[in-house]
């Protein structure tokens, strides 16, 4: 057993607190507050220290790219064919990769590792802890989401390459092919469950997109420009699918519509340049527009596009533009643990969870505060 005791509590959930955290030996929260110290417990004495949650990044890439690799290090987008639900993407992730042990030293201890934005349909997400020896040690759920693509880069893949799509037309269409085909391949499953000889042949593309449809499986969709989120959003409703959208940048132009859909909007990286047309309106505005305006948000850094160590700096310039304190920490905590599917064990500091936290010498957003210490299931992993 484990307390930490006399810490400044950001739970995220019930405010900023001072108080303790009692620790059981398989890793779970067992009480937060005024906690009596059992005497076997060790005990860690966080006076003058701010204890939060573990950092969470819904979206990003760690160990799919592997960083100062090259194209050897590149395993997130098999850019042959515009249609790979199959691929999995924890079947590319390296989990020695200097990137995700970086991350857990900066306290980010959870993401959804997801395949890039190169195919219309890419493949499926993982979420995991940024620890492990093994890919099979850093899983918490297997199913992250199944990756779809609208605007520049499955434009710019397939032009070049001399088949479609190369308009946003031919995207969207691909996408609804795919979806008809699976509708199509269950309407068969359900024939043959009273005439087996009618089973059709076996299908892992299909199999992954029909459970999309029953919606065992969301779909991550990465669109940027107003129009293609749109699109996105309208395929959502034709195929009543379970849908949210990755890196929002225009979201701020279609904030009602945003909302009235009930979506996420997972924004970002805003600490990117704007390296491409459908950037040129990257915002810090962004993120307030879309929380003042109902819609459900969590900051994204696009690891490795930008090092998700930096989440509290682009929290802190969210902040900064007007996005209050408590939300900006709950888009990198809690928002993306519900959007992953494990906000009832992870994201919070609450009695059941279980304790992925951090211990900092300072306010979390501030630049200069360091981590002093990681705890993944309650065990130390990081210690500085």
């Amino acid at each position: 057993m484990l307390v930490i005791k006399n810490a400044k509590l950001y739970t995220i959930t019930n405010g900023i607190q001072g108080g303790s955290v009692l620790i059981d030996a398989e890793g779970t929260i067992a009480a937060v507050g005024q906690v009596d110290i059992p005497p076997e417990a060790e005990v860690i004495d966080a006076a003058g220290k701010v204890l939060t949650p573990g950092l969470m990044d819904a979206h990003g890439h760690a160990g799919a790219w592997e960083e100062g690799l090259g194209w050897e290090g590149s395993d997130g987008n098999e850019a042959t064919d515009p249609v790979t639900p199959h691929l999995r993407v924890l079947d590319g992730i390296n989990p020695h990769e200097e990137g995700i042990a970086e991350a857990l030293q900066a306290g980010v201890t959870a993401m959804c590792v997801l395949p890039g934005s190169a195919n219309v349909i890419g493949g499926q997400g993982v979420v995991v802890h940024l620890y492990g020896n093994t890919v099979e040690e850093m899983i918490i759920k297997e199913d992250g989401g199944l990756k779809v693509a609208f605007g520049e880069n499955p434009k710019r893949v397939y032009s070049n390459q001399k088949k479609a799509p190369s308009t946003r037309m031919a995207t969207a269409a691909i996408l609804r092919e795919q979806l008809v085909k699976a509708q199509n391949y269950l309407a068969k499953l359900e024939k043959a469950k009273d005439d087996p000889d009618k089973a059709p042949d076996r299908d892992l593309r299909l199999e992954v997109l029909a459970r999309v449809l029953k919606r065992e499986l969301p779909v991550r969709a990465h669109a940027h420009r107003a129009d293609d989120i749109m699109t996105a959003l309208r395929i959502a409703r034709e195929f009543n699918l379970d849908i949210s959208i990755e890196h929002c940048t225009e979201g701020h132009k279609i904030v009602d519509e945003l909302r009235e859909a009930g979506v996420w909007a997972l924004v970002g990286p805003t600490l990117s340049n704007r390296s491409k047309v459908e950037l040129k309106e990257l915002s810090w505005e962004t993120l307030r527009v879309l929380w003042e305006g109902g819609v459900p948000i969590a900051i994204t850094m696009d690891h490795p596009v930008i090092p998700v160590g930096y989440l509290p700096i682009a929290a802190a310039q969210a902040v900064k533009a007007g996005l209050p304190y408590e939300e900006a920490l709950k888009a990198i905590t809690i928002n993306p643990a519900t959007i992953m599917g494990i906000a009832d064990r992870y994201g919070s500091i609450e009695v059941g969870k279980m304790a992925d936290l951090v211990l900092w010498d300072g306010d979390p957003l501030a630049v200069q505060s360091r981590v002093e210490k990681v705890w993944i299931h309650g065990q130390l992993v990081v210690e500085h």
